[in-house]
């Protein structure tokens, strides 16, 4: 069934401290629910293509921008713990009925990943490139990244060698104008990426030990359906971390995707669409 042509509604949730989450929501409240949460420094952008081809397979999607990012709200007090970050995703998952799935990319993958360790059980979770084991220095790496944009950019073009250079596999796009949608220009000219400076501030150590936490309370869902999709050139999720990941969680599915690093899903849209599909829909198309 394809209904790739519906067109999405605009959504605001309310957190308990009354930051305004914003999201685009497509399809039937009837279909099995996929909430998209993207990766830290990102927006609900991030997922344009993957909502239009969830949608055509059938599935209401919920795709929303994380608080500090995109239009959502900022933090009053700019932090942006993870049991925050889960709070506000949890905001979301009840607001809808069964069955549900999480698909959370980098940051929204370790907010996904601690709300199963307190508890929450979807019908299904896919990885994109994290894991309850990740690299510490993979992640410092994406956290020297977007600290490396907070005084912005001359132009789109510096914005887009800047991603370039911190992922040098991927292709860069004929044109820049794309990052319009991340970035906003100021006062002085200058092009900002569109989420709160507060996010660099997080303490990558004291997240790492957090997600690692994750690990025994994954463990405890043993029969939590979950995929990972890898970048095969991915520094945050390697193979050793892949392999002992398997090991601790048996059931784990698990796709690596060649030529793409830890923004898997904008360097190979199609493979990564393709195999997100085919597993939701085993899992959720009863």
């Amino acid at each position: 069934m394809d209904r790739s042509n519906t067109a999405s509604d605009f959504v605001r949730y309310v957190a308990s401290d009354g930051v305004k989450m914003v999201a685009d929501v497509m399809v039937n409240p009837e279909c099995p629910t996929i909430i998209l949460a993207h990766g830290g420094g990102q927006t609900r952008f991030s997922w344009s293509g993957a909502m239009r081809h969830l949608a055509g397979a059938g599935f209401r999607v919920i795709n929303y921008d994380a608080r500090g990012h995109g239009q959502s709200d900022w933090s009053p007090d700019g932090k942006y713990p993870i049991d925050r970050r889960w709070a506000d995703m949890s905001l979301i998952a009840n607001s809808v009925r069964e069955p549900l799935a999480i698909v959370g990319a980098s940051m929204g993958g370790i907010s996904a990943l601690h709300g199963v360790s307190m508890g929450f059980r979807p019908d299904a979770l896919v990885l994109v490139d994290i894991s309850p084991n990740p690299d510490r220095a993979g992640m410092q790496r994406v956290h020297d990244f977007m600290a490396s944009g907070l005084e912005g950019f001359a132009t789109l073009q510096d914005a887009a060698d800047a991603v370039a250079a911190y992922n040098p596999g991927r292709a860069q796009p004929g044109k820049v104008d794309g990052l319009r949608k991340n970035l906003r220009q100021r006062d002085d000219g200058r092009w900002y990426w569109h989420w709160d400076p507060g996010m660099v501030r997080l303490d990558i150590e004291q997240e790492h030990r957090a997600v690692l936490a994750t690990m025994e309370g994954l463990r405890a869902a043993a029969d939590l359906p979950v995929l990972l999709v890898r970048g095969l050139q991915s520094d945050v999720v390697t193979e050793d971390a892949l392999a002992e990941f398997k090991v601790r969680f048996p059931k784990l599915e698990a796709v690596e995707i060649s030529g793409a690093g830890h923004m898997v899903a904008g360097d190979k849209n199609d493979v990564f669409n393709g195999a997100v599909v085919e597993f939701l829909s085993r899992k959720l198309m009863r």
